[in-house]
C-alpha cells in the first residue's frame, strides 16, 4: 500500500475515516487512485468543454498537466477557498496563463466563487473565466498572467516578499508567516528571457520557499521544441543555485506528489521539479502535437479524447458527484488552516502588539496617521539640485516611517538615489532588509516588484534609467493592468545625461510611459516638486507611479507669483502669473520648466504678458474637474508653447492648432549636457523667438 504523503499543515484522517469513505482498508490503495483518476479526469473534460463552447482557448495543456494541478492542491497547497486573501496561504501562479482553463477548473471544483456558468462562458463577456487569468476578476487568481515568463517573475517576487515579511515579523514559537509559493511554467516561460533573469536572482536569494512546476511537454505554437530549444534545462537551473527535482513523469499522480515533496523538505534553494507531461494527452488525433496548443479540438475529437480517458458522460460540462466533494474538501481544509492560524495569531497579536499592528496595517496597504510629516524634514537646497537627490532623500524620509516600502534598482542604486540608507540588503540567510540588489535585470526586476506589491505586506519600489524603460515596458504595463501600487523611479529623463549619446538618452520614453492606461507619470521640476511627487506615489493605491527624476541639477523655482509645489497632485498649475493679463501661455515639465519661466521674465520686461503653467503629470491633470483645467488652461489663452525634452507628440492636445511645441523627434548626441540643450533649442532664447513669432502671426 503506498503511503499518501499530505501537505504538512494537513492532519492526516483517522484509519477509521479511510474505512468509512474507501470500504476495506486493504482496498484504499486502489480506491484511492480510482479517486484521483476520476478528479484528473473531471478536470481535463471540464477544461476541454469550456473550450470548445467558446470555440477559443487552450485545451493542451490543461489535459497533459491536470495530473500537477490535481496533486498540488488536494496534496500540498494551503489555502483558504472561502477567504482567498487569507495572508498566509500558499501562493499558485499559472505562469503558462494560456492554460487558464486549468486554473479555472481547479478553482470551480475546489470551492472558490467561481461558477460552472462561469466556466460554460469561458471567454465571454461578463465571465470570471477570461481568457487568460485576471487579477481581481477572478476569486483565488493571484496574478494576471499569459505574456510568458511574467508570472515566473511574479512568482519570485511573492517567495521574497514571504521571506521579508518572515524575517521582519516572525518570533521563536511564532511563525505566523509561513507559507510557499507554487508556479506551474511552460516550454515558453523558459524561453523567455526574463525567466532567467528571475531564476538567476531567486537562486542568489536562496529562496527555499519557490518551487516551480515545469510542464515540459516540448511542444510550441510552431512545432517541436527541438527546432528552437535544446538547453539543459535542469542543468541550467542547478548552476543557478536551484534544487532540481526530474524529469519525472508529470502524468503520474505518485511521481508528482513524490516530486512536491522532495522539493518541501528543502528549505536552502528554491526548486525546480522538471515533469514531462503529452500536450493534449488523450486527444487521439492531436495529443502531442503544436494542433493541440491554442485550438478547441472540434466537437468529434472532443468526443473520442473523452472516450479515450475512459469519461463515460456524455453531456458536457458533467462534474460527478464523487469528483466534486473530493475536491470539495478543500473548503473545510481550509476552514481549519485558517482557525489555527488565527489562534496562532492572536496568541502572537497578545504577546507582540507592536509587530501585529504593524504588520496589520502592511497588510491593509494603509499608512500610519500623520505619515506625510515625515516629508517635512527634507530639505529643499537653495543651490541647484538634481531632481533625483531630492527624491532619494525623500525617499528615506518616508522609509523612516513607512516599514513596507522595500526596493531597488538595476544596478544603479548610486546613480538613482534609491538605496535606503538606514537599512541593510534584502539577502541570504537574513532577510529583513530593505535593499534588494535587483542586478541588471531591468525585466525581471518590473515583474518582481509586481509579485511583491501582489503579495501584500509591501511597497516596492524599482529604478533605473528612463532608457532602460524599454526592457522593463512589459512589466509596467502589467502594474497597471492590475492596478498595482508599484513605484517606479526613472532618473536620467532627457538629453541632458549628455556624454554617454544616444543609447542612453531617452526621446520617446516620457511618452511611452504616458501611453500606458493606468499608470501616473510624474515629471517633477524642482526639489519642491520632487517631494510632492513622493507624497502623491505613497499614498496613491490604485496604481503604478512612474517619476521621472534629472541627472542634472536644476533652480529651485519662484512661486511668489503662482501656486505652491503641493499643487503637483492636480496635475498641472499656474506656476507664474504675470501683473498684465496673460498674452502668451507657456507649459512646461520637469526640468524645462525654469527655462521656460526664465523666458516668461525677460518677455515680461518687453511688455509681454506670459503664464507660465508647470505640468508634471499629464494623467492628474486629466482627472480634475473641467472647471480646473480650464482654470489652468484658459480655452481664450491660444497662444501655447510647450516645452519639454522629449517627443513633441501627444503635445497637440494642449497647445492646440495656434500653438508650437518645443521638443526633439530625433535622437541625441554625445556631448556635454549644457550643449546639448542649446544645440537642440532647450533655451529662453529659443522660447522668446517662439513666443515673438507666434504673437506676430497673431497680430497678422
Amino acid at each position: 500500500m503506498r503511503k499518501i504523503r499530505l501537505h504538512r499543515h494537513i492532519p492526516p484522517p483517522a484509519t477509521s475515516d479511510i474505512v468509512d469513505m474507501c470500504g476495506e482498508e486493504t482496498d484504499m490503495t486502489q480506491t484511492r487512485a480510482e479517486l484521483d483518476n476520476l478528479c484528473i479526469s473531471t478536470i481535463r473534460t471540464l477544461s476541454i468543454d469550456a473550450v470548445q463552447a467558446a470555440q477559443s482557448g487552450h485545451p493542451g495543456t490543461p489535459l497533459g498537466a491536470a495530473a500537477i494541478a490535481y496533486v498540488l492542491w488536494d496534496r500540498f497547497l494551503k489555502h483558504n477557498p472561502r477567504n482567498p486573501a487569507w495572508p498566509d496561504r500558499d501562493r499558485f501562479v499559472l505562469s503558462a496563463g494560456h492554460a487558464s482553463m486549468l486554473l479555472y477548473s481547479m478553482l470551480y471544483l475546489t470551492g472558490y466563487d467561481v461558477g460552472l456558468e462561469d466556466i460554460r462562458r469561458f471567454r465571454q463577456w461578463g465571465s470570471r473565466a477570461a481568457g487568460h487569468p485576471e487579477y481581481r476578476l477572478t476569486p483565488g487568481v493571484e496574478t494576471t498572467t499569459g505574456p510568458l515568463g511574467q508570472g515566473f517573475a511574479n512568482a519570485v517576487g511573492m517567495a521574497m516578499a514571504e521571506r521579508w515579511l518572515a524575517a521582519r515579523y516572525n518570533r521563536p514559537g511564532h511563525e505566523i508567516i509561513d507559507h510557499h509559493t507554487y508556479c506551474l511554467a511552460s516550454d515558453g516561460d523558459f524561453q523567455e528571457g526574463i525567466t532567467g533573469e528571475a531564476a538567476s536572482l531567486a537562486g542568489t536569494l536562496r529562496l527555499g520557499r519557490l518551487i516551480v512546476l515545469y510542464d515540459a511537454n516540448k511542444i510550441s505554437i510552431e512545432g517541436s521544441t527541438e527546432i528552437t530549444f535544446t538547453e539543459d534545462v535542469a542543468g541550467r537551473f542547478a548552476s543557478l543555485g536551484w534544487h532540481v527535482v526530474g524529469p519525472i513523469d508529470g502524468l503520474s499522480a505518485p511521481d508528482v506528489e513524490a516530486a512536491l515533496s522532495e522539493a518541501k523538505e528543502e528549505n536552502s534553494h528554491p526548486s525546480l521539479i522538471i515533469c514531462r507531461t503529452i500536450i493534449g494527452y488523450g486527444s487521439p488525433n492531436k495529443a502531442n502535437s503544436a494542433a493541440a496548443h491554442g485550438e478547441p479540438l472540434g466537437e468529434e475529437e472532443t468526443r473520442l479524447t473523452k472516450q479515450q480517458l475512459g469519461w463515460p458522460y456524455e453531456e458536457p460540462f458533467t462534474v460527478p458527484p464523487q469528483a466534486l466533494q473530493a475536491l470539495r474538501t478543500a473548503v473545510r481544509r481550509g476552514n481549519l488552516w485558517q482557525q489555527d492560524w488565527d489562534r496562532r495569531y492572536a496568541a502572537y497579536g497578545a504577546q507582540f502588539p507592536a509587530e501585529a499592528a504593524q504588520l496589520e496595517m502592511d497588510l491593509s496597504g494603509k499608512l500610519a496617521d500623520g505619515w506625510e510629516s515625515l516629508l517635512d524634514s527634507v530639505p529643499i537646497d537653495e543651490k541647484p539640485t538634481a531632481t533625483r537627490v531630492t527624491a532619494g532623500k525623500a525617499l528615506n524620509a518616508l522609509a523612516a516611517g513607512i516599514p513596507a516600502l522595500i526596493g531597488g534598482s538595476a544596478d544603479l542604486a548610486p546613480s538613482t538615489k534609491t538605496i535606503i540608507i538606514s537599512s541593510k540588503d534584502f539577502a541570504a540567510p537574513d532577510y529583513a532588509g530593505r535593499n534588494i540588489r535587483f542586478g541588471v535585470r531591468e525585466h525581471s526586476m518590473a515583474a518582481i516588484c509586481n509579485g511583491l506589491a501582489l503579495h501584500g505586506g509591501t511597497i516596492p519600489y524599482a529604478s533605473t534609467f528612463l532608457v532602460f524603460y524599454d526592457y522593463m515596458r512589459y512589466g509596467v504595463r502589467m502594474a497597471a493592468l492590475m492596478h498595482l501600487p508599484v513605484v517606479f523611479i526613472f532618473s536620467h529623463d532627457s538629453i541632458a545625461i549628455g556624454e554617454d549619446g544616444p543609447t542612453h538618452q531617452p526621446v520617446e520614453h516620457i511618452l511611452g510611459l504616458r501611453s500606458v492606461p493606468g499608470i501616473t507619470v510624474i515629471r517633477p521640476a524642482d526639489a519642491a516638486e520632487a517631494i510632492e511627487a513622493w507624497r502623491f506615489a505613497v499614498a496613491n493605491r490604485q496604481g503604478p507611479t512612474a517619476l521621472l527624476l534629472t541627472r542634472q541639477a536644476v533652480p529651485s523655482l519662484d512661486r511668489s507669483h503662482g501656486a505652491p509645489a503641493s499643487e503637483l497632485v492636480r496635475g498641472a498649475y499656474v506656476l507664474w502669473e504675470p501683473d498684465q493679463t496673460p498674452d502668451i501661455l507657456l507649459i512646461a515639465t520637469g526640468s524645462e520648466v525654469a527655462i521656460a519661466l526664465e523666458a516668461a521674465q525677460r518677455l515680461g520686461k518687453s511688455g509681454v504678458g506670459v503664464r507660465v503653467v508647470s505640468m508634471p503629470s499629464w494623467e492628474l491633470f486629466e482627472s480634475q474637474p473641467g472647471a480646473y483645467r480650464d482654470h489652468v488652461l484658459p480655452p481664450h489663452l491660444d497662444l501655447r508653447i510647450s516645452v519639454e525634452a522629449g517627443t513633441t507628440l501627444g503635445w497637440e492636445r494642449y497647445v492646440g492648432p495656434k500653438g508650437n511645441a518645443i521638443g526633439i523627434d530625433t535622437f541625441g548626441k554625445s556631448a556635454p549636457g549644457d550643449e546639448l540643450y542649446r544645440k537642440f533649442g532647450f533655451t529662453a532664447e529659443r522660447i522668446v523667438e517662439e513666443a515673438s513669432s507666434l504673437m506676430k502671426g497673431e497680430s497678422e
